[in-house]
C-alpha cells in the first residue's frame, strides 16, 4: 500500500486509531520536527530532547485513542502530551541528579531580572502571534508553556499572587484562542 502525501486530520485520527502505521509515518515525519522544538525549549539537551520526543510519539501512539476532536485540534493535543513529557523529564530525579555534575555557565545573569527564553516556536507559527501579546502576557507564556514552570514557582519568580497568576494565564491562552481562530 502506498503511503500517501497528505491526510485530512480527520481521516489521519481514524487511521491512527486504526493503528495504521503508513499514518503513523506521516505523522513523524510531518510533525516531529515541530514537536522536537517545543520538547527542546523545555530539555535543553538536544540528546535528551531526542529521547523525549521518542518517548512522545511512543505515548501518542498509545493514547490517540483518548484523543477528543472536540476539544481541540490533533496538533494541539500532541503539543500538550509533548510539553508534559518534556516537563516530566526536566522534574525527574534522574535529570536533576545529571545536573547536579554540571558545571554552571560563566554568563549567569545574578540580577534578578527574569530571564525570557526566545522560544523557538518558528515550526509551529506561533512567533509571529505572539509577538502581539504585551510583554507581561509573553512572560506568563513563556516561563509557564516554553519554560515549564508551575504556576506556583510564576508566582514566586515575579512576586505576584497563585490566583492573580492562574487568572492571567487564563485570559492570555483565551487571547491566543481567539487571535489563532
Amino acid at each position: 500500500m502506498a503511503v500517501k502525501s497528505k491526510y485530512s486530520e480527520e481521516e489521519l485520527v481514524s487511521l491512527l486509531k486504526q493503528r495504521d502505521s503508513p499514518s503513523f509515518g506521516y505523522l513523524y515525519d510531518n510533525y516531529s520536527g515541530a514537536l522536537f522544538g517545543i520538547v527542546n525549549s523545555i530539555v535543553p539537551d538536544k540528546e535528551t530532547a531526542a529521547d523525549v520526543l521518542q518517548e512522545v510519539f511512543i505515548n501518542i501512539w498509545n493514547k490517540i485513542k483518548t484523543y477528543d476532536p472536540s476539544k481541540g485540534r490533533l496538533f494541539t493535543w500532541m503539543l500538550n502530551v509533548a510539553r508534559n513529557a518534556a516537563i516530566d523529564k526536566i522534574r525527574s530525579r534522574n535529570y536533576q541528579n545529571s545536573l547536579k555534575n554540571q558545571s554552571l555557565a560563566g554568563d549567569v545573569d545574578l540580577s534578578g531580572q527574569v530571564p525570557v527564553t526566545p522560544a523557538k516556536t518558528d515550526d509551529v507559527g506561533l512567533k509571529k502571534i505572539l509577538s502581539k501579546l504585551k510583554p507581561e502576557q509573553r512572560v506568563l507564556i513563556d516561563l509557564s508553556y516554553f519554560q515549564g514552570f508551575t504556576h506556583e514557582e510564576i508566582a514566586k519568580i515575579l512576586s505576584i499572587p497563585l490566583g492573580t497568576v492562574k487568572t492571567r494565564i487564563r485570559a492570555v491562552l483565551s487571547l491566543l484562542k481567539t487571535m489563532i481562530s
